[in-house]
């Protein structure tokens, strides 16, 4: 078995195991928008595919110099038939990272089957949360506690209406996610990301924006369409909006609109272990799935934490929330473009 080097996976045998957030098409998308170099790798056997990875090459002034799969998504990049494959696959990641002095390695799998060979960390923070959607809505509303059945009921009297919809969506869809990220501390993205996010994976996106009954946005989303999977790739309720139950009329609409397109499946996207949002997503009855992220280190470097748990960052995201929109609309890609 032989590892190449490639620019990009023109192989069906491989595309279809790689998710949204690993295929060509993301991490292109990604390089487009931030110019970060993306580094492809397949292993082969008889000319026969049997692995693949795909590394973003991330060089940031306050977050460092690192590789990382699925960049600004859950999981996936990375997809092996066997040990040796996978191995031989994390033998080049290594290599690589000593090459261009990369201070650690990331990878985002959904494979917790067996534990990292030796010289890499399981790091088990990240769970997803998959929701198995029946024929039905009512179907699986009778899977929900009673009291969340009482509050999406609660929320869909409250006069919310909600929009789908694709570029014509746009500005909706990034006000909502730019004003309820700003309200969190945390840095977003430029327009200009979602549009170009719109037009990379085309119809398989879609932009999710809810209205109260004045007409305000009170939250939104983006969703990827996979086959029969419904993949949440980042969702946000204003905080206005939140003792109303806009969350749970957000989310149960769209379970509604995915079960309408035949989907099967709702990947609600991953949250860190004993997070609001990981109790928010208990709520909805799904199967919680543990995250494979593994991680290579260089000598003299210890185990990032690029998350809002970590107590560094505290007294940055209570200033972020004080700084007011034009400010941090242009400062926060500069800034997000080093957490992938």
């Amino acid at each position: 078995m032989n590892i190449q080097r490639v620019n990009s996976f023109n192989m069906p045998s491989l595309e279809n195991k790689l998710s949204y957030s690993g295929c060509d098409s993301w991490m292109d998308f990604i390089h487009r928008t931030y110019k970060h170099p993306v580094h492809r790798f397949v292993a082969l056997k008889n000319d026969r595919p049997l692995g693949a990875l795909s590394l973003l090459e991330v060089k940031h002034p306050v977050f460092g110099h690192y590789l990382a799969t699925a960049p600004f998504g859950s999981y996936c990049g990375f997809t092996y038939e066997n040990n040796e494959a996978r191995d031989l696959l994390l033998d080049e990641a290594r290599h690589l990272a000593e090459d261009i002095k990369a201070e650690y390695v990331s990878l985002r799998f959904d494979d917790t089957a067996s534990p990292p060979p030796d010289g890499w960390i399981e790091h088990p923070v990240y769970f997803t949360y998959l929701i198995p959607l029946p024929p039905t809505p009512d179907d699986l509303l009778k899977r929900f506690s009673s009291d969340h059945r009482n509050h999406v009921r609660k929320s869909l009297k409250k006069g919310f209406t909600i929009r789908f919809g694709h570029l014509d969506l746009l500005d909706d869809a990034y006000e909502a996610l730019a004003l309820s990220m700003h309200e969190l501390g945390s840095p977003y993205h430029a327009k200009q990301y979602l549009h170009q996010m719109a037009k990379s994976l085309g119809d398989t996106l879609q932009f999710a924006v809810t209205y109260d009954a004045k007409g305000r946005i009170t939250g939104g989303g983006v969703f990827i369409y996979q086959g029969k999977t419904i993949f949440n790739l980042h969702a946000n309720v204003l905080r206005f909006a939140r003792s109303s139950y806009a969350g749970e009329f957000l989310y149960w609409s769209v379970i509604e609109h995915a079960i309408q397109k035949g989907c099967t499946t709702f990947d609600l996207g991953r949250s860190l272990a004993g997070s609001g949002n990981e109790i928010f997503k208990s709520k909805w009855a799904p199967e919680k799935k543990l995250l494979a992220y593994w991680f290579w280190l260089a000598p003299g470097h210890e185990l990032p934490s690029l998350n809002q748990k970590n107590p560094k960052f505290q007294f940055a995201i209570a200033t972020w929330k004080l700084l007011p929109a034009f400010i941090i609309r242009p400062l926060g890609p500069y800034i997000i473009r080093g957490l992938v």
